[in-house]
């Protein structure tokens, strides 16, 4: 016999309906998706640099939109109090709205290839120098390569070491491979140097 009190699930919203019953997320993601569409035309800037301009302050205005939402969604009743104007301002949706609308009026400026004549020296020295540079990195190589050898080995050593005083320390060693053992590290460890 089937339970009559069982519910049956939910009916499933089909996207146009998932969307217009979450408005503020829908017109939030919207929102993103141009100002990263607009960015991106602004940074390959296909249509010329004037419409590159344009698409620099359509991205500045769909971010603050896109604020602009956040805020309301953060703090959804406005008042004009000082109160208000606090909460408002530890937010970081309104930092960026307040970022958004101040630089939307200014030129945009880009790291282009005449924008930062120091930006192109450099490269023109460490293009000029890439022998040297790469001559450098070579011997830093050279000279790395016996420094972790040498390391490794006296990490090996200090491990053999302490292998072999707990090995002649047991009762079972002879006495004299012992002193043999002991003196010869004694000696080895005279010629070690200092460590700091």
């Amino acid at each position: 016999m089937a339970d009559t009190n069982q519910q049956s699930p939910p009916p499933q919203l089909g996207p146009v309906q998932f969307l217009m019953s979450n408005k503020l997320e829908t017109a939030m993601w919207l929102s993103r998706l141009f100002t990263v569409y607009c960015s991106v035309m602004f940074i390959l800037p296909i249509l010329g640099p004037y419409a590159a301009a344009n698409f620099y302050q359509r991205a500045l205005l769909a971010n603050a939109l896109t604020s602009a939402l956040r805020l309301h969604q953060r703090l959804p009743h406005i008042q004009l109090s000082r109160a208000f104007l606090a909460q408002a301002l530890q937010e970081d949706s309104c930092h960026y709205l307040l970022y958004s609308l101040i630089l939307v009026n200014s030129y945009p400026i880009t790291m282009g290839p005449n924008s930062l004549m120091f930006v192109r020296n450099l490269l023109d020295k460490l293009g000029s120098n890439q022998q040297n540079i790469l001559k450098f990195i070579a011997c830093n190589e050279i000279f790395l390569m016996p420094a972790t050898v040498f390391m490794l080995f006296s990490t090996l050593f200090t491990e053999l070491r302490i292998l072999l005083e707990h090995f002649i320390m047991k009762p079972a060693c002879p006495i004299f491979f012992r002193r043999i053992c002991l003196s010869s590290i004694a000696f080895i460890s005279r010629l070690a140097p200092t460590g700091v």
